[in-house]
């Protein structure tokens, strides 16, 4: 056995049609398959970007959210509500169910939270001492 770099995207596709197929040996898919990316960003009167979020829905209708950013001076002013209320409408379109991210304590943990998420997991201790790799979910 040889562990090689995954060099094009038909041997990238052999992986992912094994782990589609095992998972539909398991369960049953909501949606067909599809990664729909959405990528949003928020801009000020002046057309410079202060905000943005990054996720996908998959085909078992989760809304896997990657990134949602606010840019200091814009913070407490609803964007990254905004910005999140107006992913989720997008997830919701594309069929997506339930909403799903993790964050950093020190991050955004209660912002999500306010905004009808809940913790469902938590790594204590990470990535200091006193600090915590928290688990979100929504249903949408």
């Amino acid at each position: 056995m040889r562990i090689v770099p995954c060099e094009s995207r038909e041997e990238g596709e052999v992986v992912i049609n094994g782990i589609n197929a095992y998972n539909d040996s398991k369960t049953e898919r909501s949606l067909p398959f599809i990664r729909e990316d959405i990528r949003l960003v928020a801009k000020n009167e002046v057309d410079e970007i202060i905000g943005g979020i990054f996720g996908s829905v998959g085909y078992y209708a989760g809304f896997n959210i990657s990134t949602l950013w606010v840019r200091e001076d814009a913070r407490d002013k609803k964007v990254g509500s905004k910005l999140l209320i107006k992913a989720e409408e997008k997830a919701k379109k594309l069929g997506a169910k339930l909403a799903i991210l993790d964050t950093f304590s020190f991050q955004a943990k209660d912002f999500y939270i306010k905004n009808g998420y809940e913790v469902f997991g938590e790594i204590k201790d990470f990535p200091k001492v006193n600090q915590e790799f928290v688990f979100l979910k929504k249903i949408l």
